[in-house]
């Protein structure tokens, strides 16, 4: 038995699970249940079985037509915190799942939610299995009203009172985001799944819509309106103008950095322009000094601690930005 495997196969897992595969008889009956049967995991499935009957109930892309999705966006993490509390008042809100990137944002936005005044919990990898069914029995009797949860530990809950669902930091992977707003509108019940995001994430919104495909409306809450406008995109809220604020001059889905008419970027290149200093002319000549930068050689520039060029190492913050910490 696999349980969940397609976070077992992104970890590297997949040559021990062969491994075990061929140490099976041939005549083994196999068995196989997944939320999603795309990817890695359905590449797996049709290598480990043989005539396989497939028994479908939905498809992983299904619309969730009773589950009312929306999109905020917002500018920074103190407007994210303001919009969540405000969420969270919501009247018609019995119950409600966070979804975090991190364990530790889980934990701390579960205590700064309870000084609050609401009764929240958290819910990740590093507990222990004791503590989880503690925590989701204290949610099923109603204990606990905010249940701030990671990707990995939420999976498979069923708690038929949770309402809303809200994506404090969106996933990594499109279907990762199947997965959290399922947690709300089971068994035919409605649903609420509000996006907290950045502006700068963007194309991960437009990536969730293509997986789904379907569009998510962009939302605003008044009193809580984003400074900035936002990205121009299909389905977006009325009111939401394509060229607005950075945007201007830009197509549709495209960034654009001046507006039309102004000057290039300063340091750019332009006809009339010098090149940038230690750059390369518009002829393609290297600088006399030869380097990138300036005039120092780039051979003769000292490397950066850790294997970097500059003087600041790779930070485990930043390393875990990158890698993540489910």
């Amino acid at each position: 038995m696999l349980d969940e495997a397609d976070r077992m196969l992104d970890m590297g897992f997949i040559e021990d699970i062969e491994k075990i595969v061929a140490a099976t008889p041939d005549s083994r009956q196999t068995m196989l249940f997944s939320a999603t049967l795309d990817g890695v995991v359905g590449n797996m499935a049709r290598r480990i079985t043989k005539d396989p009957m497939v028994i479908q109930i939905a498809s992983g892309t299904k619309r969730h037509e009773n589950i009312v999705q929306k999109v905020h966006f917002v500018d920074d993490l103190s407007h994210k915190n303001r919009l969540l509390d405000h969420l969270l008042r919501d009247e018609t809100l019995d119950q409600a799942v966070v979804f975090t990137a991190t364990k530790r944002d889980a934990d701390m936005i579960a205590d700064r939610l309870n000084i609050a005044g609401f009764a929240a919990a958290a819910l990740h990898g590093d507990m222990h299995q004791g503590a989880r069914n503690r925590t989701l029995d204290s949610m099923r009797r109603g204990q606990v009203k905010v249940l701030v949860a990671t990707d990995v530990a939420a999976r498979g809950i069923d708690v038929p009172t949770i309402t809303h669902v809200v994506n404090y930091d969106l996933p990594k992977f499109p279907e990762d985001y199947v997965h959290r707003i399922g947690r709300t509108g089971r068994a035919g019940r409605n649903g609420i799944a509000v996006s907290l995001v950045n502006h700068a994430e963007g194309m991960n919104v437009k990536r969730i819509e293509r997986f789904t495909k379907q569009t998510i409306p962009v939302d605003v809450v008044e009193g809580f309106e984003p400074k900035r406008s936002a990205p121009a995109r299909s389905g977006a809220r009325p009111g939401w103008k394509p060229g607005d604020g950075r945007n201007a001059g830009a197509k549709p889905g495209q960034r654009s950095f001046h507006k039309p008419g102004s000057g290039p970027r300063e340091g750019g290149f332009r006809s009339e322009s010098a090149p940038r200093e230690g750059g390369y002319s518009r002829d393609g000549a290297r600088p006399a000094g030869g380097g990138y930068r300036g005039d120092a050689p780039r051979r003769d520039s000292a490397p950066r601690e850790g294997g970097y060029r500059g003087s600041h190492p790779r930070s485990a913050d930043n390393a875990r930005r990158t890698f993540g910490d489910r």
